[in-house]
């Protein structure tokens, strides 16, 4: 870590026994990013909910160059070690998806197809016609947007082709974006 840990007790002492387990957790995660710039963790009691026992509540923001990774939600629990666990193990796994994507591992999504509703059956499904005379089946399950009684032959789609053993078929179908931004 290029600057200093920073441990922030709220409402609660100081308590050196926790700010050794936040340390402790806080060199993990240096060890796994190497280019971890700062970490702030904020250890606090939460006064939100009446209870027989303190709740500790505990927030982590870790700054990278030119990222900032947080723990999304103020992990709580009686027990302050379980909250600092469970708030560090949220900030690895954003960290760990934030090194993928860094190294290109992330499965790229597959580029959405535009065609034109060809031809609908009330029975709930119908076929989509591709720029190169494709056909893809679709039926309402696969449908996103508008619902299959909106749906009118010619209207411009997008969707997921796929090669199944019947024949080529459209998942996720939804209304091309320009479609959308045109409707009132």
């Amino acid at each position: 870590m290029k600057l200093a840990l920073q441990v922030v007790f709220r409402d609660i002492p100081k308590s050196d026994a926790v700010e050794v387990a936040v340390r402790k957790h806080a060199a993990k995660l240096d060890e796994f990013c190497d280019h971890l710039m700062s970490c702030r963790v904020t250890v606090e009691e939460s006064a939100k909910h009446k209870h027989q026992g303190k709740l500790y509540s505990v927030h982590i923001d870790a700054k990278l160059p030119g990222k900032q990774i947080s723990s999304t939600r103020h992990h709580e629990n009686e027990d302050v070690y379980v909250a600092i666990r469970d708030a560090f193990d949220a900030v690895k796994r954003r960290l760990e998806d934030h090194v993928r994507m860094e190294r290109g591992q992330t499965k790229p999504h597959e580029p959405l197809v535009q065609g034109r509703v060809v031809r609908l059956f009330e029975e709930g499904h119908g076929f989509i016609e591709d720029a190169d005379g494709n056909e893809y089946y679709f039926d309402r399950a696969s449908l996103l947007h508008p619902s299959f009684e909106k749906l009118e032959i010619g209207v411009p789609v997008e969707f997921l082709a796929e090669l199944a053993a019947q024949g080529r078929q459209a998942k996720r179908v939804s209304a091309a974006r320009q479609q959308v931004a045109s409707s009132p």
